[in-house]
């Protein structure tokens, strides 16, 4: 009997992009992503992590990326932040792609995920656990670009 993938987290549900440790290893203390959505800028900074999670603040950020709002502060544990990639294997599709975007050219894994008449396309850059960076809506022939990770610090060395 051969152990079980850490990166499908229960029966009916498609293999997630990382696991809990690939995430924590991939976001230590000081890692910040800058992502833009439709409010415009927001910092996501990893902040005490230890072995079960991390403290993670979201700051609003101004278009120079100054500090432009208060800090929001949650936190997550490792496993959490897995879970926000489990999703239906019978409404999961997953590639491998590359994508040219803010953060250069990336490998991603892109999962394209059915939810009603909507899709969402999630693009997971293979050398950032963690977060995607780029994810869309498709509805009605129309696709919206919900938020990008436009850049990225404090990754650990590959």
């Amino acid at each position: 009997m051969t152990d079980p993938d850490p990166h499908v987290l229960a029966p009916g549900l498609a293999p997630t992009p990382f696991t809990a440790a690939e995430i924590r290893t991939g976001c230590p203390e000081g890692r910040v992503s800058v992502v833009r959505n439709r409010d415009g800028l927001t910092a996501i900074r990893f902040v005490e992590g230890d072995d079960e999670g991390a403290w993670i603040e979201d700051t609003p950020l101004d278009e120079e990326g100054r500090p432009a709002g208060a800090v929001e502060r949650e936190r997550s544990s490792w496993l959490e932040l897995q879970e926000h990639a489990a999703f239906p294997v019978e409404h999961t599709t997953i590639d491998r792609v590359e994508l040219l975007g803010p953060l250069e050219q990336r490998r991603c894994l892109r999962y394209r995920v059915r939810r009603g008449e909507a899709t969402l396309v999630f693009w997971f850059a293979v050398d950032l656990p963690g977060m995607p960076i780029r994810v869309d809506r498709c509805e009605g022939g129309q696709t919206v670009t919900i938020f990008e990770v436009v850049a990225v610090s404090g990754v650990p060395a590959a």
